[in-house]
């Protein structure tokens, strides 16, 4: 076990049904950085992604074999407190998902679900979050107003905030700009960037040109396995292995 590794993962198979959709998956996230995930649709980024904060617990009939250290301890042992869990390892999801509510009880959600009522800690919290989101300034006068009347670039930046609000270590994203815009897009690229002076951030990408502007480390899946990982550099310029070369020169993917 890596013990300096923010979360490290050790052998990791992962089974739906009797299909193993992961296979011996090992691979380190540090503090401060950002990990890409690519791969060709169907390779189990998104899937491994999802045993990082055990969200596949809700998936019936799946099952996970290897062991994730968060801080040294595993996520998988019994009795671990789940909730717990995905309040300190976040999750933002591919399409912008608000709830019908305002903006301002969107980001308050996560807050009032752990039980914290306090109205000054909320109210500063919910503020903190969408300056941590750079939404603040565009939504501030409109707080009241329901969320689903934002932009989709809007809406993915809120649930950015509406993760943020409880306080996580780590953010997991699962193609988070995959349905925006490119001016969205950037937004979006510009705020991974200065999240991860706070956060370990893991994103899945399937664009190889975003990988390589917002990771600092990059790791390439295919067929249910991590062919290789390491500095997205080197990886994109230098790969050790012949498959990552040739999906990231396009013969194949």
């Amino acid at each position: 076990m890596i013990s300096n590794k923010k979360l490290y993962v050790e052998d990791l198979d992962f089974y739906y049904g009797s299909f193993k959709a992961l296979a011996s998956i090992n691979i380190a996230f540090s503090e401060n950085q950002v990990t890409a995930l690519i791969g060709p649709s169907g390779c189990g980024k998104s899937t491994f992604l999802r045993c990082l904060n055990r969200m596949n617990d809700l998936v019936p009939d799946t099952k996970v074999k290897g062991k994730i250290f968060l801080d040294g301890e595993d996520i998988y042992r019994t009795r671990l407190d789940v909730v717990k869990l995905r309040r300190r390892i976040g999750m933002v999801f591919q399409k912008p998902n608000p709830f019908p509510k305002t903006i301002f009880e969107n980001v308050a959600y996560g807050l009032r679900v752990n039980g914290i009522k306090d109205k000054n800690y909320i109210q500063s919290q919910v503020e903190k979050s969408l300056k941590q989101a750079a939404l603040w300034d565009e939504v501030k006068d409109r707080l009241k107003s329901n969320a689903l009347g934002l932009s989709g670039g809007q809406q993915q930046r809120l649930c950015i905030a509406r993760a943020l609000a409880v306080e996580p270590e780590i953010l997991l994203m699962d193609e988070p700009a995959s349905a925006l815009d490119p001016i969205a897009t950037s937004k979006i690229e510009e705020l991974i960037d200065e999240l991860k002076q706070n956060y370990t951030i893991v994103i899945v990408t399937h664009s190889m040109q975003q990988a390589a502007r917002v990771s600092d480390v990059t790791g390439f899946f295919y067929m249910g396995q991590l062919i290789e990982s390491g500095p997205t550099d080197k990886i994109f310029t230098n790969p050790e292995n012949k498959k990552t070369e040739d999906y990231i020169t396009g013969r194949f993917g």
